[in-house]
């Protein structure tokens, strides 16, 4: 009986030994074959072996060749220094100009608004400095741009002159005052709007052109030295002489005006610059007819009009020259 079992233990281990080898044999066969006839999709090699990532790998050269052949085609990455060097960038992304945003600023950074205010002389030319002479005057305004080119200014000048010594001699045989101390003197004042073009420059430095016209009233006074009391608050009474206007004139008329001015900028990006110009002007006075020191004593002495100073309707011609701040 117990023969019998150690029998059958014995065969029952045989057979199961022989059926575990028929398997192993049968799938390493399999194997062969498969690998004989499909290569595997990637080789054990390129699980076994470290990832390379020298610079000589990633531009290509051959020591990073042989782990880059071993892929299939379709799994291969063209890192040639050729290939590389032929592949061009994007393109860059064009630009236009830069607008400016801005209650002040156009589309080009210049400034929209802006006012002016300056100073300086006043000089008669032509037939108008036989009657006067050189003085001051002084100007003020607001202005557009439109861009950095072209701008346009509303503004108000005012230009003193003095009176020729032959003037107030002629006006004192006029009024029969010779050696009562006549003077005078004359003024235009104006409101005009004055289209201006910036000359193209580079720096601080700038030029430009001016042209313009507007509403010119002119008024010639002559004055004598009178004598008079003043009583004060207190019943203090002070004698006083002051000159007072015994003859006054105006005229009222249409004017043009042209010249060039140049500039200078604080900074690049300042609006503020300083300016200097000097405009011809030439105001269109209508004529009217009087008497001068020329006219002859039988016509003077029957004239019955009061223009004793018909020059002041000539046509005026002067410069003025104003220096100032533009911001």
């Amino acid at each position: 009986m117990n023969t019998n079992r150690s029998l059958f233990g014995f065969a029952w281990r045989v057979a199961a030994f022989s059926f575990v080898m028929a398997g192993t044999a049968s799938l390493m066969q399999a194997q062969q074959s498969a690998s004989a006839s499909n290569a595997p999709l990637f080789p054990a090699s390129a699980f076994t072996s470290p990832l390379d990532l020298t610079a000589s790998s990633l531009i290509g050269t051959s020591s990073s060749s042989s782990s880059n052949d071993a892929l299939p085609s379709y799994a291969k990455l063209d890192l040639s220094s050729e290939s590389l060097g032929n592949r061009q960038p994007p393109p860059r992304r064009t630009y236009g100009r830069p607008s400016y945003a801005g209650t002040n600023s156009n589309p080009d950074g210049s400034q929209k608004w802006f006012a002016l205010g300056g100073g300086a002389l006043a000089l008669p030319v032509g037939n108008t400095h036989k009657y006067e002479t050189p003085s001051w005057g002084f100007q003020a305004g607001v202005g557009r741009n439109f861009n950095k080119a072209i701008g346009v200014d509303l503004e108000f000048n005012y230009d003193h002159f003095g009176l020729q010594a032959a003037t107030l001699a002629n006006q004192n045989y006029l009024y029969g005052t010779q050696g009562a101390g006549l003077d005078g003197n004359n003024h235009v004042w104006s409101f005009t709007l004055e289209p201006r073009y910036a000359l193209p420059t580079r720096g601080p430095l700038g030029a430009y052109l001016v042209v313009g016209g507007g509403y010119y009233h002119k008024v010639t006074n002559f004055t004598l030295p009178e004598s008079g009391t003043y009583c004060d608050y207190y019943g203090y009474c002070y004698p006083y002489t002051a000159n007072q206007v015994v003859d006054h004139y105006t005229s009222n008329a249409g004017g043009v005006n042209g010249g060039v001015g140049l500039t200078y900028k604080f900074s690049k990006f300042s609006n503020e610059e300083f300016y200097v110009e000097a405009r011809y002007t030439l105001v269109l006075n209508p004529q009217r007819y009087g008497v001068t020191a020329s006219t002859p004593i039988a016509t003077l002495n029957s004239y019955t009009g009061n223009n004793y100073y018909p020059q002041n309707s000539n046509r005026t011609t002067y410069i003025p020259i104003k220096v100032g701040i533009r911001f």
